[in-house]
């Protein structure tokens, strides 16, 4: 045994001992297994190709990836991606998120995709055009079927403060377009100077955030997801030059593309990414972690990035703790959290999503509850859910359903909140971190 290896073995008993102190156990194979493998090769960059599913991504993110469940998001992937049967529009479809992380995170979220859309034109206007045109004819052709339901879709820039559909808005911040004001190709926004006319086309000369939304139904496995696609879309002029759309190319360190037929798409691209782009990624991270440890307090969501943050600025062991966490039945309780959402949108007026799908996810968060909680805990959250389902059956709208949404979900997440709050604290520097992070956050 090498000497990174001694020191892996006493890494790993240090974690499971502050794991023991909180009740619950880790798998130090496992651990060390990972520890090894991240240690092996410093470069997150690396590019590696499962031979036998096809997937491929980042080194680092591929380390976290099952196959298990590729089929399945290949199959939504039908309905969120954007695409085209022009030759000078190229793309890339990946899972992102917690979805992305099959191998550890046994209760994810939402089904996260994000998209590489390369597009060839003479113009950045042309390529913004296209880009436009094919994002809404993506949610035009899925707007709804007994599978899916479109939700929403971000494009564009709100030109000034003012208010949307009654809520408001500030200058700046992306343009959320509703089913109906997709397919008029417009929206009204009330400003300084009156209620005025917003085009689809004029959003699409500076995009900003490109987004898609449905609510997705697996009828075979009796759950409903939230999904959505985030399009980062390139122009490529006809010199060679590429170039954001938005400004920024996202880097790639959590994303596993779905074909390995896009490697040579997404390679020439990613060349293109910032060579600080690791740094800067790690920073946006660590700016979402202060959010939720601070102004939206939420210790399930913080606890992911925290993961993400410490994989990739090298603090393994620490994230080999968080790692653990994942597995922990008392974690479906934060998919539960994410699914009373999901519920609420499959039921919404004129959903499409079949009402018997939306009893059967709603029984199964009942009986995951059940399963992971017990006494006065278990009681609430499942009077709550049991209301909460009658209402969403009902399809009843308005104030009522409002407030039962988020009493399921305020109780749910006082539940996650605590069991993140209290295994995060058991270990020593994860506990400093937070403590630093949350003493910044109160100046």
């Amino acid at each position: 045994m090498n000497a990174t290896e001694e020191d892996n073995q006493d890494d790993v008993r240090r974690i499971a001992e502050s794991a023991k102190r909180f009740g619950f156990e880790i798998k130090e194979e496992d651990a060390r297994r990972w520890l090894k493998s991240i240690s092996d090769d410093s470069s997150s960059s690396e590019i590696v190709v499962d031979a036998n599913s096809g997937a491929f991504g980042a080194r680092v993110a591929m380390l976290d990836f099952s196959p298990s469940e590729l089929e399945r998001f290949r199959k939504i992937g039908k309905i969120v991606e954007v695409t085209s049967d022009d030759p000078n529009v190229e793309s890339a479809l990946a899972i992102s998120g917690s979805a992305a992380q099959s191998k550890i995170q046994s209760y994810p979220g939402d089904c996260d995709y994000f998209q590489r859309l390369n597009i060839k034109a003479p113009t950045r206007e042309e390529a913004s055009a296209t880009m436009a045109r094919l994002m809404r004819e993506t949610a035009l052709g899925h707007l709804q079927g007994p599978t899916f339901q479109f939700l929403e879709a971000k494009l564009g820039s709100y030109p000034f403060d003012g208010a949307h559909n009654g809520k408001p808005v500030s200058k700046g911040s992306p343009v959320s377009w509703t089913p109906e004001e997709v397919q008029a190709g417009s929206l009204e926004l009330d400003g300084p100077d009156g209620r005025v006319t917003f085009t689809w086309d004029e959003a699409a000369q500076d995009p900003g955030w490109c987004k898609l939304d449905w609510v997705v139904s697996d009828p075979e496995r009796g759950q409903l997801a939230n999904a959505s696609n985030v399009i980062d879309v390139t122009w490529e002029s006809p010199d060679g030059e590429i170039v954001s759309l938005d400004g920024y190319l996202d880097a790639f360190f959590q994303e596993v593309y779905l074909d390995a037929e896009d490697v040579p798409m997404f390679t020439k691209i990613a060349k293109h990414v910032s060579s600080d782009a690791l740094d800067e990624y790690v920073e946006r991270l660590q700016g979402e972690v202060r959010k939720y440890l601070t102004h939206h307090l939420n210790y399930g969501k913080a606890a992911k990035r925290m993961y993400n943050v410490f994989r990739l600025s090298g603090q393994h062991l620490e994230a080999a703790y968080i790692r653990e966490l994942f597995d922990e039945p008392t974690t479906i309780l934060y998919q539960v959290w994410s699914l009373i959402t999901t519920l609420d949108n499959a039921t919404g007026a004129g959903s499409s999503i079949p009402i018997e799908d939306v009893q059967n996810q709603a029984d199964a968060l009942i009986l995951e509850v059940i399963k992971a909680l017990e006494g006065d805990e278990e009681t609430e959250i499942v009077k709550s859910l049991l209301r909460l389902r009658t209402t969403l059956e009902n399809q009843k709208e308005g104030t009522e359903r409002e407030s039962e949404v988020e009493a399921a979900r305020a109780q749910v997440i006082n539940v996650v909140n605590t069991f993140f709050r209290d295994r995060l604290n058991g270990m020593p520097t994860i506990k400093s971190y937070i403590e630093e992070v949350q003493g910044a956050g109160a100046h």
